[in-house]
């Protein structure tokens, strides 16, 4: 498996391991995801290099991130190897099964693994693969020993094109992804597509009907992550019962990187992380803390993903990260593209400041360690993003 530190790869490399495969990979770097495969007995080599491929591999499954010339991947050839892309891997193996998938542009972890929890406190022993690790597995990843199979399917690339779900859960359908879907109208064809490969669909005006019990998790976007999860759980098994379902989602305790606590900073501030990286769910975590937290200054360290993201919804995040006490904005994280100078982090900052927020650009993860580790006790700070940003709030915590 060639870049199995990544959340899907590594849950994936889990599940074959359950079902009795000898599973090898690599990743460019140690990461908690490498860490958790070697204690489970996964071989990690980390580098990619040609020699990694065993002789007598049966399969070799690499991430979506991974290009043709990888050095793995043109060895494998050179062994006849066959090679699957993730998202078609993991299809595969929910073939014959009661799947369960989870689309949408907000909420699909939280919904994936509240689907999964439920399933498992009702007794229908799922397997589970999710976006994020569920304190409750310490995984991400849950071997059942039933015929149901609960995925986060990513709609990125038309990935989730590789699932036939029995039950199809979408949470939401906001234009994201935007170096691939070039318009909002494409971004919902794909959704449409994947509908019509599932024999039965829930969206909002299925899930909006039902009650849920108050939750441990703030905010109402997880009520309804909560309602769009209880909402799948009965489709498929109607016989559950709202008091059963209710009990499990009252116990729900999250999952990383998701409105996490991660403890108190050095002067006194609480450290918050989560993924949001779509100015819905940035403005939706902040309306959260504020709700939380009303008597205290909302702070947030805020990591751009893609600049093409950042290009095409600017307006979106300078708007939504305005509604914080302080932002601090840090170099967009590039990833696979080339730097775009009307979408740099000054400019977003300078952006913040005319919709009437209070934003200033910080140089990296050193910077704004530093400033995390100055805040008092009045201040709930925020690392906040699709990139790894949550290693500077974690290295102001030591």
């Amino acid at each position: 498996m060639v870049g199995l530190g990544g959340i899907g790869m590594s849950a994936l490399a889990q599940y074959y391991r359950s079902q009795g495969a000898e599973v090898s990979g690599s990743d460019r770097e140690v990461s908690p995801a490498t860490r958790m495969l070697e204690e489970k007995g996964i071989v990690v080599r980390i580098g990619q290099e040609a020699d990694n491929v065993p002789e007598d591999a049966t399969m070799l499954v690499y991430s979506a991130a991974i290009q043709t010339e990888n050095p793995e991947r043109v060895r494998g050839r050179e062994l006849g190897v066959p090679e699957l892309v993730y998202p078609v891997a993991l299809g595969k193996a929910t073939e014959g099964k009661k799947l369960i998938a989870v689309v949408g542009t907000h909420g699909k972890t939280t919904t994936t693994a509240m689907i999964g929890k439920m399933l498992e406190d009702a007794g229908k022993d799922p397997t589970v693969i999710v976006g994020s690790i569920v304190p409750q597995w310490h995984s991400n990843f849950r071997a059942g020993k039933s015929d149901i199979f609960v995925v986060e399917a990513c709609e990125y690339r038309r990935h989730f094109l590789a699932f036939h779900p029995q039950v199809l859960v979408v949470t939401n359908i906001e234009w994201d992804h935007t170096d691939f879907y070039k318009t909002a109208e494409e971004f919902e064809a794909a959704f449409n597509e994947i509908k019509e490969q599932s024999q039965q669909v829930v969206d909002e005006s299925v899930y909006g009907k039902e009650s849920v019990p108050e939750l441990l998790l703030p905010g109402e976007f997880n009520k309804n992550n909560a309602r769009a999860a209880k909402a799948g759980v009965k489709t498929l098994c109607p016989d559950l019962t709202d008091t059963v379902l209710d009990e499990s989602l009252k116990n729900f305790k999250g999952t990383w990187r998701r409105f996490e606590h991660k403890g108190t900073l050095p002067v006194g501030a609480e450290l918050y992380d989560d993924y949001a990286h779509h100015p819905t769910s940035i403005d939706k975590t902040i309306a959260a803390a504020r709700e939380k937290f009303p008597d205290k200054k909302i702070v947030v360290f805020f990591h751009p993903h893609l600049y093409s993201r950042t290009r095409d919804l600017f307006d979106g995040f300078a708007s939504s990260l305005a509604k914080a006490d302080q932002t601090y904005i840090l170099p967009v994280y590039a990833a696979r593209e080339p730097f775009d100078p009307s979408a740099t982090h000054e400019a977003l900052a300078e952006a913040v400041n005319k919709n009437g927020g209070h934003a200033k650009g910080v140089s990296g993860f050193e910077e704004t360690t530093q400033l995390l580790k100055t805040l008092d006790s009045g201040v709930v700070a925020f690392t906040m993003g699709a990139g790894d940003v949550y290693k500077a709030g974690e290295a102001a915590l030591t």
